[in-house]
């Protein structure tokens, strides 16, 4: 076996540009990444670009900024179209000692018979067998020039000198082919790590139904990157006992390979939902403003001072930053409230009673909104519709607090 000790872990993600990653490959990215700095090793990102006509322009740059947007920044980078003549000098190595056959342009690798090939996988420990016999010969160099998955991954894991291969238990059946591709290049081979697949609430392979999709997407929703990192890593590792919220820094000291779970974990967006809305009422101010704006949500009516100020009063009501918008905007933005006859007069005594309030603040304009409650008999609902046009939110004496008395009482007389 190779030195896996902690000084040579070397671990990658291999990702084809067939597409954007969804999330549950960007969790194989997670486990990869804290493996490698728990043991001071290396975290290397390969771009399989070796199916030309499958590439999606644009993939290669969203992958990427997955990576970078999380903080999983790789200490070294590869594209397998940039290292043809590799592949082609080991294709040569094989035919040379008479272990492939030619077919139209092509190479393939003849499987020999008779043979076990087993390996003891890091999920579970558990020792994995195949018969050769029951594995087909498989091309390795395409006519284009181009290797197959199978030749190019081997190569690049042998000359790049990774330890551990993580990847999606799928790929186990694959494994014997790369075992007889190390045996016949007389490699020894990485430990395997093939991760249990992510599985919806109905128990089915993960799909876009379920959640799956890119982790760009749920920032775009307004989810934290903090968040999406803890959620992530919980699919199918826990480091023990009922501990869910997490650092990055956290998941680093404690990740270690026995702890990833053999069966295959369930995404549930609720959860991943209730982990953000923990993540942003733990932030800090400062950096929950910047993430705010730059969801670029339509806050042109609302000053600096003010976001600062509201920041703090939408933050334990937030699951997502998107919700920031549908919370904040219907105190500022001054349109037409469409009202019953009932509704028009209590607007109308509301302009009256707080155009009369002297000091702005909120609690003036708690006792003028209750005196008005009390004497039309009235529930907070009604009021609250009457002053933003929806029946609930945000604690509505401090948002008028913040919104001003011209502004507030301009939106009430165009709804008169």
């Amino acid at each position: 076996m190779k030195d896996n000790t902690k000084s040579s872990i070397r671990v990658r993600i291999a990702p084809s540009p067939t597409g954007t990653p969804h999330i549950g490959n960007t969790r194989t990215a997670l486990l990869n990444y804290l493996f490698a700095k728990h043991n001071n090793g290396a975290f290397i990102l390969r771009i399989e670009d070796t199916d030309q006509a499958r590439i999606v322009e644009g993939a290669v740059e969203a992958i990427e900024e997955i990576l970078n947007w999380l903080g999983l920044v790789p200490d070294e980078r590869y594209v397998q179209s940039q290292r043809l003549d590799l592949y082609k000098e080991k294709a040569d190595e094989l035919v040379q000692k008479g272990l492939t056959k030619k077919e139209n342009g092509a190479v393939r690798f003849i499987i020999p018979n008779n043979r076990t090939l087993e390996w003891t996988d890091a999920v579970g420990n558990k020792k994995i067998s195949f018969h050769s016999n029951d594995v087909e010969d498989f091309i390795i160099l395409k006519s284009d020039g181009f290797p197959t998955y199978h030749l190019a991954s081997v190569v690049d894991d042998n000359d790049t000198n990774i330890s551990h291969v993580f990847r999606g238990e799928e790929w186990i059946s694959s494994t014997p082919k790369h075992l007889l591709l190390y045996q016949a290049f007389g490699w020894i081979p990485p430990v395997f790590v093939h991760l249990p697949v992510i599985v919806g609430p109905d128990k089915q392979k993960l799909s876009k139904r379920h959640g799956a999709k890119s982790v760009l997407d749920y920032r775009d929703e307004g989810y934290l990157k903090e968040a999406l990192l803890n959620f992530m890593v919980l699919l199918g590792w826990n480091p023990g006992g009922d501990r869910e919220i997490m650092s990055m820094e956290e998941m680093i000291q404690l990740f270690d390979l026995k702890d990833i779970n053999s069966s295959s974990p369930v995404f549930d967006a609720k959860k991943l939902e209730w982990m953000n809305g923990v993540y942003i009422r733990e932030a800090q101010i400062s950096n929950l403003k910047s993430q705010i704006l730059a969801q670029n949500l339509k806050l042109t009516e609302i000053s600096d001072a003010q976001l600062e100020k509201i920041i703090p009063i939408a933050q334990t009501r937030m699951k997502t930053l998107k919700e920031f918008n549908e919370l904040v905007m219907p105190f500022f933005e001054q349109v037409e409230i469409k009202l019953d006859d009932k509704e028009k007069e209590v607007a109308h005594t509301l302009v009256q009673s707080l155009a009369n309030v002297e000091v702005w603040n909120n609690e003036a304009i708690l006792v003028v909104l209750k005196q008005i409650m009390q004497g039309e008999k009235l529930r907070m609902p009604i009021l609250y519709k009457i002053l933003t046009g929806k029946e609930s939110g945000l604690p509505i004496s401090d948002m008028l607090e913040i919104v001003g008395k011209e502004k507030t009482l301009e939106k009430l007389i165009r709804s008169t």
